[in-house]
């Protein structure tokens, strides 16, 4: 695996971090954002969602991630309903209140 690519991944121990900090709860779900889904299964599948995604060059670190279900992970993913900007700013203020200093530029690999 390329250094790049492994950076960009969520490791064992980060995903346990990051699922410890969120309480293995969606953050879009604990702030009642959307909640529309057709399927209750849409809010039961967990994953952890990128802030800058990996094909941005987004690390795979604590400070670039955050639990979501499959319903909201799809909506920012997609944002086929238009959604995408506001959720990023809702996720940005999600991770700025969990580290004090969280900057934006240090979540992107650099060589």
């Amino acid at each position: 695996m390329k250094k790049s690519t492994r950076a960009r991944e969520f490791s064992a121990k980060t995903r346990e971090a990051i699922k410890e900090r969120d309480k293995m709860s969606c953050i879009f779900c604990k702030m009642g954002y959307h909640m529309e889904s057709t399927t209750q299964a849409g809010y039961i599948i967990k994953s952890i969602m990128h802030y800058i995604p990996r094909s941005k060059g987004g690390l795979g670190i604590e400070q670039n991630g955050a639990i979501g279900c499959q319903y909201h992970h799809e909506l920012l993913d997609n944002g086929n309903k238009g959604l995408r900007g506001e959720m990023l700013e809702l996720f940005k203020g999600y991770l700025k209140e969990h580290y004090q200093n969280w900057n934006e530029e240090e979540l992107i690999y650099k060589k």
